[in-house]
């Protein structure tokens, strides 16, 4: 049975619509509404279980009223159907229906919804553009989605049973103490207005400080991973200190927010249990004047008492649960401030896949300036100009170098080309086809391309050479890593809970390895991939001089028959390039082969003769042409 409704909601089926709502009650709904069948179970069984709670006070006035007005010897002979209806419900119906209640929250609502909230989450997250998680802490991110499921869980499963207590309790005290007599409603009706004022003041001001609060754990988990995710920067320049005065501040914010809203509760709570202590002296001194006098039985004592200290018990209960559902409430708005943010860049309607045929790049006329001022100056140049007016065109199978000083735009046009960015005018086409125009995915399967500071997924090696190519074989895998010249070292791997070779897991972003193995992992990822276009950014940066000429053959052989834009600093590593273009503020300011460019004596030559013909040794013919 505990099976049958843990297996009712399915955590991890892509969502139909995977986009949340930005209003509140929308975005509450867009979740809710997967799960409304449990949600609905959940608020008839919170009726009744409301109900069955209410009818003790009553059992147990009825039992006195009994025992006080029949003699014993005709006791059992008049009461049993009272006495056995009254079991009954105690005995079964009200286990019965708690077992119910634990099935839907417990079983069926806890874990899987939750999770469901948290996979729906994370899918729309992970598709955000590049640009959405430069601009945030991964680790506030990550808190975000994982703290907004649970929070909409309580908030939810807490408001239908606090509705159903708040409704239930106060109608059938009501109900019940009017039927014994009017004046003994007096007391509850004063405290059911004390207690609404209670709330109307300070529940909006308990969401509000939840909010501030939530906003501030998540900054300090964004500090706190920051800090362990470069934890090496941390060490090699000796700051820990500074990293305990950068926590520091984020710990006393949060403890000062924490610590108001704390002071909301202690007054709260405080003037909660006065008022609560009111309505007990005063509905039982008023039931005894009453029965003094005549009024009521003895029954309507033994029912007043237990049923103001019930009602006391449950306005206690349901003032924090209101207040947890209302922190709940601020978390989940300020995990919205991350899941709720519409895609800022989406395929077009009706994209196609790209069909790559040869491997023609052409960039028309290409502007962006990531969203900055471009307003001319006197000079006529636009500042911040990242890609001002560039055009280039790569033929299919062609190398080419991109050179220039850093902020040049050369990692711009690379980043433009694999769409991480929209273009602000211009366009890019591959064999002829706009790639705004073609899914992000499939442009992305088509280019190759091993970055400079290489990232590994805390993952096994083989893992992260399939990752491109995730079909591929254990031969195909192995193979590629020989070509990268990986094989020797990767044997050799042996992680820290004894696995060995290629399944050694490399630790997160790879730290368990040096930067020229992760380098050589990324270009056996490469290899394996086997994309028509490739790009090389800075690819043998963080490899030594004999590591890197053996790759170099390797290199070669990847690059035979693919359309190649490579980028590097170091310019003997591109002057074997077909042609290399030279970029200077945006602009191309030359481009030919190695020995034109030389020849020339313009910004290339400049660069070259600075880096003293470069740091490896170049063919004969570059040496030459020096």
């Amino acid at each position: 049975m505990l099976r049958f409704f843990e297996k009712i909601i399915s955590p991890t089926h892509v969502p139909e619509q995977p986009v949340p709502p930005e209003s509140l009650l929308g975005f509450y709904w867009h979740f809710a509404r997967q799960a409304k069948g449990l949600f609905i179970a959940l608020f008839v069984i919170e009726l009744f279980v409301a109900l069955l709670d209410t009818a003790v006070p009553w059992f147990i006035g009825k039992v006195v009223t009994l025992v006080t007005t029949i003699p014993p010897d005709r006791f059992l002979e008049e009461t049993w159907p009272w006495l056995v209806g009254m079991a009954l419900i105690i005995l079964v119906a009200r286990p019965g229906i708690i077992l119910a209640r634990y099935l839907i929250t417990n079983q069926a609502i806890a874990g899987p919804f939750s999770n469901l909230i948290r996979w729906q989450s994370h899918w729309h997250v992970v598709r955000q553009s590049w640009a959405f998680f430069q601009n945030d802490f991964a680790g506030r991110i990550s808190n975000r989605v994982m703290q907004t499921g649970p929070a909409v869980r309580e908030s939810l499963v807490s408001s239908v049973t606090a509705i159903w207590y708040i409704v239930v309790y106060g109608i059938t005290a009501l109900i019940m103490m009017g039927a014994a007599d009017l004046w003994l409603t007096l007391p509850v009706l004063v405290w059911f207005a004390g207690y609404i004022g209670l709330l109307i003041y300070f529940v909006p001001r308990m969401r509000d400080r939840s909010k501030v609060t939530s906003e501030a754990r998540s900054a300090l988990m964004g500090r706190i991973v920051d800090s362990y995710t470069n934890i090496l920067t941390v060490k090699l320049f000796a700051r820990p200190r500074d990293e305990d005065e950068y926590v520091r501040d984020s710990i006393d914010y949060h403890t000062g927010r924490f610590q108001a809203g704390q002071r909301l509760i202690t007054a709260f709570g405080t003037i909660l249990a006065v008022l609560n202590a009111v309505l007990v002296a005063g509905a039982g001194a008023l039931a005894l004047v009453l029965w003094r006098y005549g009024k009521v039985e003895v029954g309507a004592i033994a029912m007043v008492l237990p049923l103001t200290f019930q009602l006391t018990n449950m306005s206690r209960w349901i003032a924090f649960a209101v207040t947890d559902i209302f922190e709940e409430i601020g978390v989940v708005q300020e995990g919205m401030l991350t899941i709720a943010q519409p895609l800022r860049l989406v395929d077009q309607t009706g994209a196609q896949p790209l069909d790559v045929r040869a491997g023609a790049i052409a960039f028309e006329d290409v502007q962006f300036h990531y969203g900055r001022d471009t307003s001319p100056r006197e000079d006529g140049l636009r500042p911040y100009a990242v890609l001002d007016g560039f055009t280039l065109n790569v033929r299919p199978g062609e190398k080419v170098g991109l050179v220039g000083r850093s902020g040049a735009g050369k990692s711009t046009v690379v980043n433009l080309l694999l769409r991480f960015f929209d273009l602000e005018s211009g366009r890019i086409l591959i064999d002829g086809q706009d790639i705004s125009r073609m899914t992000q995915e499939s442009l992305r399967m088509q280019i190759s391309m091993v970055t400079q500071d290489t990232s590994l997924l805390h993952r096994s090696i083989r893992d992260n050479i399939r990752y491109g190519t995730p079909g591929a074989s254990d031969e195909a895998v192995i193979a590629a890593a020989r070509l990268a010249h990986a094989d020797e070292f990767v044997l050799e791997l042996e992680d820290w809970r004894g696995r060995r070779g290629y399944d050694a897991h490399v630790g997160e972003r790879g730290v368990k390895l040096s930067g020229g193995q992760r380098q050589r992992i990324a270009i056996a990822r490469v290899i394996l991939k086997n994309a028509p276009i490739l790009v090389l950014d800075e690819a043998t940066s963080a490899l030594d001089s004999e590591v890197e000429a053996a790759i170099q053959s390797s290199l070669g052989a990847l690059m035979e028959g693919k359309t190649v834009i490579a980028i590097a600093h170091r310019l003997s590593t591109i002057a074997r390039m077909d042609r290399l273009v030279v970029l200077d503020r945006g602009r191309i300011a030359e481009q030919g082969t190695h020995n034109e460019l030389l020849a020339h004596g313009g910004h290339y030559a400049a660069l070259w003769k600075r880096q003293s013909g470069g740091f490896i040794d170049v063919e004969p013919d570059v040496q030459a042409a020096e």
